[in-house]
């Protein structure tokens, strides 16, 4: 690993992946992040478009179905030379949460319910995220969780003309559970390293130019555990990208971190990529 190039994990709620497969690509191609976690891609493996499907340089996963839900995971070949083992936990419905593990690390891409149609199952899958990642706290294993959480972490996570007091997003429930999530070692890598921003948000309703103004909640987070975390160095919100309701989250840690949990960067030739895909094939 090129040890002065950040460790780069990427999430974004594309808000499907056919609509939105342009601006995929050349957001992917441009960042070339080692970690691509997308969600709400509303598309099962056989829709998504080819340019997509395999893309370049990377072990990809999709994880959905038709028009509804879905997360994708996706690891550069050059920071996991092998395919990875993506795996669901046992409280994946409706496709919404993948993980895999690269080194040491655990890395997920995690879709949580809205809550509108059935709170109650927003409650459970949250309260079974909460036991998912205590498990990683208990056994030491390193995890970074990336995604679309549906909830605003504080009044300060909504600007302060969205704020509604009651509504499904900002409840105190849901915030509690995402506090107890949060209180198994994990960091929030974004509101860490910008702590006094007031106008961090990731979501902005489709409609009277909120996102022009920025007139958002914060609903999309990179969690991870506190020795990750303190390897850091930036997780910025690009507003302008896209045109997706959310925006995408970029986190850049210091390589060396990684390094430690055995992730090691090792740039292949085109021909060497090829043929790791034929065995994986074949």
């Amino acid at each position: 690993m090129t040890s002065d190039v950040p460790f780069t994990i990427a999430t974004w709620n594309v808000n499907g992946i056919r609509a939105r497969q342009n601006e995929v690509r050349e957001w992917v191609e441009r960042e070339r992040p080692d970690v691509v976690c997308l969600q709400e891609i509303k598309a099962s493996s056989a829709q998504v478009p080819p340019a997509l499907c395999e893309m370049e340089g990377y072990w990809c996963y999709w994880h959905g179905e038709k028009a509804y839900s879905g997360v994708g995971l996706h690891i550069r070949k050059a920071t996991s030379p092998e395919r990875p083992t993506f795996s669901h936990p046992p409280f994946d419905y409706e496709n919404r949460i993948v993980t895999a593990q690269i080194g040491a690390v655990t890395v997920g891409s995690i879709y949580v319910p809205n809550g509108g149609k059935d709170f109650d199952a927003k409650i459970r899958f949250l309260e079974a995220a909460e036991h998912f990642v205590a498990t990683f706290e208990a056994t030491g294993v390193p995890v970074v969780l990336c995604g679309d959480l549906n909830i605003a972490r504080t009044d300060r996570d909504v600007h302060p003309k969205e704020r509604k007091p009651g509504i499904i997003g900002q409840r105190p429930d849901e915030r509690e559970l995402l506090e107890r999530i949060i209180g198994h070692g994990l960091v929030d890598v974004g509101r860490t390293l910008d702590p006094d921003n007031e106008n961090l948000f990731t979501w902005w309703a489709p409609w009277r130019n909120l996102r022009q103004r920025n007139i958002g909640w914060r609903l999309d987070y990179v969690l991870a555990s506190e020795p990750i975390a303190r390897a850091a160095l930036e997780c910025p919100v690009y507003r302008e990208v896209g045109t997706s309701d959310h925006g995408p989250v970029i986190a850049r840690f210091s390589a060396q971190a990684f390094e430690h949990w055995g992730v090691v960067r090792r740039e292949i030739s085109t021909e060497a990529a090829a043929d790791q895909e034929r065995r994986t094939l074949f």
